[in-house]
């Protein structure tokens, strides 16, 4: 038995892009059940601790009907699926990379000249693979899953909250403008302000209107109503005050009706009835421009985090699989199962530790979103880094 690429006498390249070295085949096959055996357990373990017995609770104490509960849990499977897809993938290589060294198997492949970096490139290609799964998983149907699941349990408890902003709309309406050093800012272009919404329509509206140079507009209205039809606000009992660069009114319009070509936005930013998990990641970037317009830079803040944390995630799988690779190469066999399981705990613990530390840290602006979602994953390739080099002596 020969390790490496096949040798093709008319194509080689190609064969070294298509075809998987004896090496790759074999620690790829010895991955594939620990990692299975680690989605079923940690997915499993995640919805008991955070699902079942809140829905037991929701069973026993509210009246809650068996055949709902078991619906709600099926759709939460899926995120702690995706959960358990970088905690599998740090089991697994902890676990085939122990059984190897302990076998004795990877001191055979050294002393065959192959180095430890060649031996984790098999990891490294699954590590990739479990990524995309994991990217596809939270984009594609976790969050339609948790949505659905809170839309079912509400409507089965009869749950009076409203999914919307019930008081206080607010929404700004920014322009770029250049001033005289040639410089492009923004500025306020009209303001939006609504006292209550009732999921149809908005009361006690405020609208500032500095759209036009020179000449400002106020719209004071009892009511208004989105009109889809037209993509116009129909505003009732209000009037329109017209004001004049020298503050002095122009002219005083009262109404009883009234169409007035605005924004949709405020409606949306109303609206918005999805939490943080219920969205994907372009759904997130649409609610985190109306939030840049109405001015709340502690939801701004936090939602760019939560962005950014979205995008690191799925990453977390190389991190977790280079280290598992790197300490279970120097574990030997005798610990077993019960040793890989221990060691994947701590990592874990300490991973997402470290996330939410980072991401708290983000929130509050001290850092950038970017760093406070990225900086676990890059501790823990630098930790892989170190180990393999350590390994590599």
């Amino acid at each position: 038995m020969t390790l490496g690429f096949p040798k093709s006498p008319r194509f080689p390249l190609w064969d070294r892009c298509l075809k998987l070295s004896v090496l790759d085949r074999y620690i790829a096959s010895e991955l594939t059940l620990p990692f299975l055996f680690g989605v079923g357990a940690f997915s499993s373990l995640g919805v008991s601790i955070d699902a079942l017995f809140e829905l037991i609770r929701r069973v026993t104490e509210s009246g809650l009907p068996l055949s709902i509960a078991l619906q709600v849990l099926l759709l939460k499977f899926p995120q702690f699926i995706a959960y358990a897809f970088p905690m599998s993938i740090l089991l697994a290589n902890l676990m085939t990379y122990s059984r190897l060294s302990g076998d004795s198997e990877l001191i055979a492949l050294k002393a065959c000249g192959v180095s430890i970096y060649r031996m984790v490139m098999p990891a490294l290609a699954v590590c990739l693979l479990v990524t995309g799964l994991t990217f596809a998983f939270n984009e594609l149907l976790v969050p339609a899953a948790n949505y659905q699941a809170t839309l079912t349990l509400a409507q089965a408890l009869n749950d009076d909250d409203p999914a919307f902003q019930e008081h206080n709309i607010l929404y700004q309406e920014f322009r770029p403008v250049e001033d005289e050093d040639g410089k492009k800012k923004d500025m306020l272009s009209r303001l939006f302000y609504a006292k209550e919404f009732d999921g149809e329509q908005m009361l006690g509206l405020t609208i500032l209107d500095f759209s036009q140079s020179g000449l400002d507009q106020i719209v004071s209205a009892q009511s208004a109503v989105w009109n889809p039809r037209e993509k116009v606000w129909d505003f009732a009992n209000g009037t329109i005050y017209i004001v004049s660069a020298d503050g002095s009114f122009r002219n005083i319009v009262k109404f009883d009706n009234q169409q007035l070509k605005l924004p949709r936005a405020p409606l949306d930013l109303a609206s918005q009835p999805r939490d943080y998990d219920e969205m994907n990641i372009a759904q997130s970037l649409e609610y985190l421009e109306l939030l840049q317009q109405s001015g709340d830079k502690d939801k701004i803040q936090k939602l760019k985090v939560r962005i950014h944390q979205k995008y690191a995630l799925p990453f977390v799988c190389v991190a977790f699989g280079l280290v598992g690779a790197a300490l279970g190469s120097q574990l030997s066999r005798s610990g077993g199962r019960a040793t890989s399981f221990a060691i994947s705990l701590v990592i874990i613990f300490s991973y997402y530790l470290l996330a939410v530390v980072f991401g708290s840290i983000a929130q509050l602006g001290i850092i950038s979103p970017m760093l406070g979602a990225w900086f676990p994953n890059l501790f823990g390739l630098a930790a892989a880094g170190w180990l393999l080099f350590r390994s590599s002596r």
